[in-house]
C-alpha cells in the first residue's frame, strides 16, 4: 500500500493543493482511506494528519471506513421519492440483509444514501462504483445483487442499454439520456467547434471581447446572475502574476440536469468558452471543477480535451495567436453541495474542506490560490462562445431587456416530458407546463429547494432576473402530492445535510424549523408555531453563504404560497398551548444513561 500511495502523490507533485485529487484515487484504488494512508500522505505533503482527515470527513463520497466493492448510492430527492424510491430502497435492504449505512458482513456491498445526483429526469436512480444505473426497479435490484454476487463486472450489469446522442459514445457508455426537448443557440446543432478560436479572436483583442460580452448584458447561468462582462474585466485589470478561469460544473440543486447534459453533448462548446475567457482575462489555466456524482463521466471528457489539443484548439498559441497558451485541467469534488457556492469551490480546488469564505475579497481579485480568477457556469461558458461568434446586438434580440438570451431547464417532476428544454427568458410557467405536458398541477419548484415554490395563482409569472430567477431548476408537483411532508420535508433535510457546519446559523436553525414543521406534521401545531417559523427563518440571513441564506427557503416560500395547508393540520381548539409533553422529551437521553424517569405531580 505504502508504494502505491505514495506513487499517488507523486503523480500530483506532492502538492498539498491537489490533495482532493490524491484521496479520490486512493478511495477508489482500496474502497476507503485507512490510517495509514492519512499518516503518509501528511508526511509526504507536508500537513499535519488532522488537516488530512477533516478534509476526508467533510466530503460524501471519501471515508475512512471500507464501503463494500460494490457500494451502491441511492439518491434520496424528492422526485427519486415521487418515482418509486422506498420501493427499491425496500429491495434493496431486503436482497442484501442488511439496512442502508451497512455493509455486508462479507464487505462485498455496501448501501448508502446520497443526495440530488442530477438524474431527476430518469429516477429512480443510483451511482454504483461510478457508473449511473436510471429507472431503477425492484425487479432490477434484484438482478442487480444477484449479478454482483457472481462477481460479474458492472459493465455487464448495465445491458448495453445505452442512453441517447453522446452516451453511446465508446468512452461513455452510460445508460443515462441526455432529454434534450428543446433546442436553442446552445444545444443547436450548428456549432463548430473553433471557429471562434481560430477565425476570430486572432482579429480581436481581448478587450474587444470583454466589450462584446458586456454589450450582450449576459447574466450569469448559475442562478446568482452577476453580469459576466463585468466578472471578465475586472479580473482582467486585477494585479497578479496569474490569472486563472475555472468552470464550476458542482450543479448540485436537486432538480437541476442541464449542464450535465451540456458536458455530455456540447463539452467542445464549453471548453471553447473557458479558452475564450483565458484569451479575455489573460489566463493560461483553465479548471473544470466537476462533481463526483459526474465521474463517470471522466474518460469521455479527457479525450476530448486530448482531441482539441491536437487541432490547436488549446495549449500553446492557440489559433496561430502568439503568446496565447491555454490548458484546461479537470478537477472533481467529492460530494458537497455548498462547493457550488464559488468561494467554497475554491477552498475545495485548494484541498481543503469546502468552506465557504469571507468576503471581500472576491475571487476576481484573490481567488485560486490567491490569483485573480473567474468563476463561471458551464451554460455562461458556452453561451459566451456564441455572443462572440454572432455578436453581442445579435444576443440582445433574444429574451427580455434585463434577461437576454435563452436559459437552459432542466425540467422534471409530474409531467410527461421530462428533459432539459432551452427557452429565451421572459418564458412563462404557464407555458412551460403546457410545453412539457403537466396537468393538475399543484406546485411548481423554482430554482430547486434555494429558490420558491409557486401555486397556480402565480403561473403566470415569468422566468427572468425581475420576476422568477433560476439557474435552471423546475420541479413540478401534482395535485396528489403532499406538499409539506413529500417536498418540504425532504427540502429542509437536504439543507440540514448539505450544510458546512460553519456557522452556527445554518448549522442549527434549519434543524430547528424542521423539527417545528414535524410538530405541525403530526397534528400538535398551534397557531404560533406559523409565525415562529416566519420569525426564526430571519436568523438564517445572517449566514456566510447562499446555502446558509435560503436554507430556509423551503418552509418559508410554502408558507407564504400553501399557507391554508399548514392551517389546516394546526390543531383547532389550542391557541397557545405548545404540545410539549415532557416525558416523551427526555425519553432519548434517559434511555442514553440507562435511567427510568419518574415524575412527581404536586398539586
Amino acid at each position: 500500500m505504502e508504494k502505491i500511495v505514495r506513487q499517488i502523490i507523486e503523480k500530483y507533485g506532492s502538492d498539498p493543493n491537489r490533495l482532493m485529487d490524491i484521496l479520490i484515487d486512493i478511495q477508489e484504488q482500496y474502497g476507503y482511506i485507512s490510517r495509514d494512508a492519512v499518516a503518509l500522505m501528511a508526511q509526504h505533503l507536508n500537513m499535519s494528519q488532522v488537516d488530512v482527515e477533516q478534509t476526508i470527513t467533510f466530503y460524501h463520497f471519501l471515508s475512512t471506513r471500507h464501503r463494500g466493492k460494490y457500494a451502491i448510492y441511492l439518491n434520496n430527492s424528492a422526485v427519486a421519492y415521487m418515482f418509486g424510491r422506498q420501493a427499491i430502497k425496500d429491495a434493496f435492504e431486503k436482497e442484501l440483509g442488511i439496512k442502508f449505512g451497512q455493509v455486508t458482513e462479507d464487505g462485498a456491498i455496501g448501501l448508502f444514501d446520497t443526495a440530488c445526483i442530477g438524474m431527476n429526469d430518469q429516477e429512480p436512480a443510483a451511482i454504483i462504483n461510478n457508473k449511473v444505473f436510471t429507472k431503477l426497479t425492484p425487479y432490477r435490484v434484484r438482478e442487480i445483487i444477484r449479478h454482483m454476487r457472481e462477481g460479474k463486472s458492472l459493465d455487464e450489469l448495465m445491458n448495453e442499454s445505452y442512453g441517447d446522442g453522446k452516451n453511446q459514445h465508446p468512452y461513455l457508455q452510460t445508460m443515462v439520456s441526455s432529454n434534450i426537448r428543446r433546442k436553442g443557440m446552445i444545444l443547436s446543432d450548428d456549432y463548430v467547434m473553433g471557429k471562434v478560436l481560430k477565425t476570430i479572436l486572432p482579429n480581436i483583442s481581448p478587450e474587444a471581447v470583454i466589450a462584446e460580452i458586456k454589450h450582450s448584458h449576459i447574466r450569469g447561468r448559475g442562478g446568482a446572475g452577476f453580469p459576466t462582462g463585468f466578472k471578465w474585466e475586472f479580473c482582467r485589470k486585477a494585479k497578479g502574476p496569474k490569472h486563472y478561469v475555472v468552470c464550476n460544473a458542482d450543479e448540485g440543486e436537486p432538480g437541476t440536469f442541464k449542464d450535465r447534459v451540456i458536458l455530455t453533448e456540447k463539452p467542445e462548446l464549453v471548453f471553447e468558452g473557458m479558452a475564450l475567457a483565458g484569451y479575455a482575462i489573460g489566463g493560461d489555466e483553465g479548471i473544470l471543477y466537476l462533481r463526483y456524482e459526474y465521474r463517470y463521466m471522466k474518460d469521455y471528457l479527457e479525450s476530448v480535451l486530448k482531441t482539441m489539443k491536437e487541432q490547436n484548439l488549446l495549449g500553446d498559441n492557440i489559433g496561430g495567436i502568439d503568446g496565447f497558451n491555454f490548458d484546461i485541467r479537470i478537477q472533481f469534488g467529492a460530494g458537497a453541495y455548498v462547493c457550488g457556492e464559488e468561494s467554497a469551490l475554491l477552498e475545495s480546488l485548494e484541498g481543503k474542506r469546502g468552506e465557504p469564505r469571507d468576503k471581500p475579497p472576491f475571487p476576481v481579485e484573490k481567488g485560486y490560490l490567491n490569483q485573480p480568477t473567474i468563476i463561471n457556469n458551464v451554460e455562461t461558458f458556452a453561451t459566451a462562445v456564441r455572443i462572440i461568434e454572432n455578436g453581442g446586438e445579435w444576443f440582445t434580440q433574444f429574451g427580455t431587456e434585463d434577461s437576454t438570451g435563452t436559459k437552459i431547464l432542466s425540467i422534471s417532476g409530474d409531467c410527461m416530458f421530462p428533459g432539459v428544454y432551452e427557452v429565451n427568458w421572459g418564458f412563462n410557467v404557464s407555458d412551460m407546463l403546457d410545453m412539457v405536458g403537466a396537468y393538475d398541477v399543484q406546485a411548481v419548484q423554482v430554482g430547486g429547494p434555494s429558490g420558491t415554490l409557486i401555486g397556480p395563482d402565480e403561473f403566470h409569472r415569468t422566468l427572468g432576473y425581475s420576476d422568477l430567477s433560476t439557474g435552471g431548476s423546475m420541479i413540478i408537483f401534482g395535485t396528489q402530492r403532499n406538499l409539506l411532508k413529500d417536498v418540504v420535508l425532504n427540502f429542509m433535510e437536504f439543507f440540514i445535510d448539505e450544510s458546512c457546519g460553519s456557522c452556527s446559523t445554518c448549522r442549527n436553525m434549519p434543524q430547528v424549523m424542521r423539527n417545528k414543521l414535524i410538530k405541525i406534521l403530526n397534528g400538535n401545531g398551534v397557531k404560533k408555531d406559523l409565525s415562529d417559523l416566519k420569525e426564526w427563518s430571519k436568523v438564517l440571513l445572517a449566514s456566510r453563504c447562499g446555502l446558509g441564506q435560503t436554507a430556509g427557503n423551503p418552509i418559508v416560500s410554502s408558507l407564504k404560497n400553501f399557507r391554508p395547508l399548514y392551517e389546516e393540520l394546526l390543531q383547532k381548539e389550542v391557541e397557545f398551548d405548545e404540545g410539549f409533553d415532557l416525558v416523551a422529551s427526555v425519553q432519548g437521553s434517559c434511555k442514553y444513561v440507562g435511567r427510568v424517569p419518574k415524575f412527581h405531580h404536586h398539586n
